[in-house]
């Protein structure tokens, strides 16, 4: 992945924007899908992802909604891209072994590993708490 999917520039949107909120605020899906300009159903079910792993922690009933799951400057970039687009992958020989049968022998694939590695580490020293103006 090196070009974001609409869905991991929503997710980003959503999550940014409940960074900005008072940490032991509860904001509605609604609130938060009008403030980013995101369709609701969608960002719905990226913040289902979110639940998951613990990014964002959901209430249901009455006064329902979303909170981070920690603390914005515990959340990083990276996490979320990743948690949506999956692995940064900036070429397919670096997904793993067998991908490219070619891998030993060329001399571009280091370059490859390399750019990953940078991509993942700029992204990893970027918080939610910076993101959000904080």
């Amino acid at each position: 992945m090196m070009e974001l999917t609409r869905k991991g520039e929503y997710a980003i949107r959503g999550i940014v924007y409940l960074a900005s909120r008072p940490g032991d605020q509860v904001c509605l899906l609604s609130e938060i899908a009008a403030a980013v300009d995101v369709p609701q159903t969608f960002l719905a079910k990226i913040f289902q992802q979110f639940s998951k792993i613990g990014l964002v922690r959901s209430y249901r009933g009455t006064g329902g909604g979303f909170m981070l799951g920690r603390a914005p400057e515990k959340i990083t970039l990276l996490e979320v891209v990743e948690a949506v687009e999956g692995p940064v992958v900036p070429n397919r020989c670096v997904i793993g072994a067998g991908e490219c049968d070619r891998s030993v022998a060329c001399r571009v694939h280091p370059v490859w590993i390399e750019v990953q590695h940078e991509v993942r580490a700029i992204l990893a020293r970027v918080t939610l708490k910076e993101l959000a103006g904080m």
